[in-house]
């Protein structure tokens, strides 16, 4: 009995092995697999401390994108408001996570008028500008859709038509899952923390 008992356990421990690999390298995301079927993270733009960056600055962080602008009515501080909840539930673990706003709005949302935004809602928050077409450009590589609206109204107010997704990059800026209106904090959260842990 002895002489087979050992090398059963050590088929039980291979076995444990193997299944606990197949885990991580293929994980449970609970928001849409989007790897391989968008480009890696890639832009030159102007952070809301007027400071010029690349996607070389953010090389290591779990990136957050979202496109939208600081006199959005609704979804975007709706948007941003769940996403300091996530990072708040992450705890320490947030540190490696970096939310990168993209104006569509470039002619009102200054420097300025985009850094008092954005450090309201969470400090990891970053907002970028840059010129029209840098913008267009970078929607463009993404898929993204956004369109100002004519002014409504004397003072020139005006909406921009835009989708909200969120796009998720690992520590490699590779496109890695994709967050829609849909999406939970709770699922957000889960893929958060399994890109966290990933080296």
């Amino acid at each position: 009995m002895h002489h087979f008992r050992f090398p059963f356990r050590w088929l039980l421990l291979a076995v444990a092995t193997v299944l606990f690999s197949a885990c991580t390298v293929h994980p449970q995301w609970q928001l849409d697999n989007i790897q391989g079927h968008l480009p890696d993270l890639k832009f030159q733009l102007t952070n809301d401390l007027g400071q010029p960056v690349t996607a070389a600055n953010y090389h290591g962080k779990i990136v957050l994108l979202y496109f939208g602008y600081t006199h959005c009515p609704d979804v975007c501080p709706l948007t941003l408001v769940h996403l300091h909840t996530v990072l708040q539930k992450m705890g320490k673990a947030a540190a490696d996570v970096r939310v990168l706003f993209v104006t569509v709005d470039p002619v009102r949302d200054t420097v300025p008028v985009l850094h008092q935004y954005v450090t309201a809602f969470d400090p990891r928050i970053v907002g970028l500008t840059g010129t029209q077409n840098a913008i267009a450009q970078l929607a463009k590589r993404y898929r993204a859709f956004y369109k100002p609206e004519t002014p409504n109204d004397k003072a020139g107010d005006y909406d921009v038509t835009h989708s909200s997704a969120i796009y998720v990059f690992n520590r490699e800026g590779q496109a890695q899952v994709l967050a829609t209106p849909g999406s939970t904090n709770d699922e957000i959260f889960h893929d958060l923390e399994i890109l966290v842990k990933q080296s």
